[in-house]
Formats: C-alpha cells, structure tokens, sequence
C-alpha cells in the first residue's frame, strides 16, 4: 500500500496537503444527509485552521455553468487562492489538478467533496492508487441522500482510503495545543468548547 512508504501512519505538517472538490451553490442545494449549514461550517473551519498552519490548499470546480460557483463562504476563505474549473466527473482526471497536487510535493492528501460517492471518493481513491494516503473528510462533505453517502464511504474503506472528521484531521495536524497556532486553529474551528477554554487560560493567568 502507498502508505508503507511514508514515515509516519498520522497526519503531518510537513507531508499534508488538503484537496476541495466542487463545494458549489448549486451542489449544495442537493445535500440531503448533512445540514447545509452544518456542512459549511465544517469545511469552512476546517479550511480556514488548515491554512493558519500553512497546509496548502487546492480547490476545483466542474462546470460552473451547470452547477454554480464555489459557495461563498468559502471563497472568502480561500482568499483569492486560484481554483481550477473542470468538465470531468473525476477531479483526478484532470490534470491541471493533479499537477496541482503534485507541486505541494505532498503525499498525504485531505479530501472534501460534493457529492461524498462522487466527488469525494473518485479522486480520494485515484490518488491513492497514484501513490498519495488519502484521508476522506466525511463531514465536510454531502451527498444527495444518506445511502449514497453511506455506500460512497463504504467504497473508499475497502480501496484503502482513511475516513476522518474535520476537527479530528485538524487537532491532529497540530499537535501540540501550545503551539504558536493553536489560538487560530481552534477559533477557525469554532468549536463549542473553545471560549470555555479560554476563560480558564484567562482564569488561570490572572491566578498568576
């Protein structure tokens, strides 16, 4: 399996890179497994905290045309980041993308998409038998009804591809909650728990 090759089974700094597949208005319309709210407040945050630890980002499109434009508010995340606008099913068919990919010079690839079944399993698992570990972020990612969804996941396990949640691929990548970062992280995650702990680092300063 391509993950032998790698120095470590988690989710690092320096190997990881992060792949978002067609978060579109149009797309979103058509999520039924997630809320929609749900789901962009996830891949936002999860964007968002990725990017405070200088993960790199790739962002595709499919045919803007039919389906709308990236969502907004991630979009505005991005800020200003190039994404690529695609005709093919598979991202990983085209290959502006996966040569976007490859100049990360990353082998362990985060992977959002809308549909899960589709636009998420199809390139998760094409990288993966192109030499990348693919971890398949299923809550930042929707399908049009919960079977679909379900058998998309179960069909990336079976090829290999790892399933994550979005806070948990985070926390992961940063490692140490005295990080530099970390403050960003997890405001960009925004988390329930985050001004509970804030109040008792605040607490505890003035303490001493």
């Amino acid at each position: 399996m391509p993950a032998k090759t790698l120095p470590s089974p988690f989710l690092t700094r320096e190997h990881t890179a992060l792949l978002l597949v067609d978060h579109q208005v149009g797309l979103y319309t058509g999520v039924r497994d997630i809320d929609t709210l749900e789901l962009k407040h996830n891949v936002v945050g999860m964007t968002r905290a990725l990017l405070a630890l200088k993960i790199p980002v790739v962002a595709t499109t499919t045919t803007e045309r039919m389906w709308g434009p990236m969502i907004p508010e991630l979009t505005e995340a991005l800020k200003g980041l190039a994404k690529i606008e695609r005709t093919t099913v598979n991202a990983w068919d085209e290959k502006r993308v996966v040569a976007a990919v490859k100049a990360t010079g990353r082998k362990q690839l985060l992977v959002t998409g809308i549909s899960t079944d589709v636009c998420l399993a199809f390139p998760a698992i094409a990288a993966l038998a192109d030499g990348y570990q693919t971890f398949a972020v299923v809550d930042a990612s929707g399908s049009f009804t919960k079977m679909q969804g379900e058998l998309g996941v179960t069909r990336m396990v079976q090829a290999g591809v790892i399933p994550v949640a979005y806070s948990n691929a985070v926390v992961e990548l940063l490692g140490d909650n005295a990080a530099p970062e970390a403050e960003a992280v997890y405001n960009a995650l925004g988390m329930p728990f985050v001004s509970l702990v804030y109040g008792l680092n605040q607490y505890f300063s003035q303490q001493h």
